[in-house]
């Protein structure tokens, strides 16, 4: 079950922003064992090696723990995992922003644009009930 992978970024960091994607979503939750090394080099179609890579850069990030001969953990601290999600939040406006400013879209531009589209969301998601 080999993923697609961008070639502009590496691929041990593409694999940190799926976990950390899934954490910040919920799909695992802190204190939560993550797959083994080779499990989730299989899952993922890549070396195990590149997977090693992932889990240590996200010890380092100081989200996920390695218990030694028990494997990798999602770090119990609620706050880590809401610092997370506040930081992928930002990424993804920050990218979103700058994307708008490029095509020339002012501040107010982009504000109308958003509360229009997320109205017509919530429109949509309402009259699906």
């Amino acid at each position: 079950m080999s993923k697609k992978y961008e070639a502009t970024k590496p691929i041990y960091l593409q694999i940190v922003d799926q976990v950390c994607g899934q954490i910040a979503r919920g799909e695992i939750r802190p204190g939560e064992k993550l797959p083994s090394v080779r499990e989730m080099a299989i899952q993922s179609g890549v070396n195990p090696n590149t997977i090693q890579r992932s889990y240590t850069e996200m010890e380092r990030m100081g989200i996920v723990e390695a218990k030694r001969g028990q494997g990798s953990f999602v770090i119990e601290d609620e706050e880590i995992v809401g610092r997370l999600q506040q930081s992928m939040q930002k990424e993804i406006i920050e990218q979103f922003v700058g994307n708008m400013k490029d095509l020339g879209f002012s501040s107010s531009q982009i504000i109308s644009g958003l509360e229009s589209y997320l109205k017509e969301r919530d429109h949509h998601d309402d009259s699906l009930f």
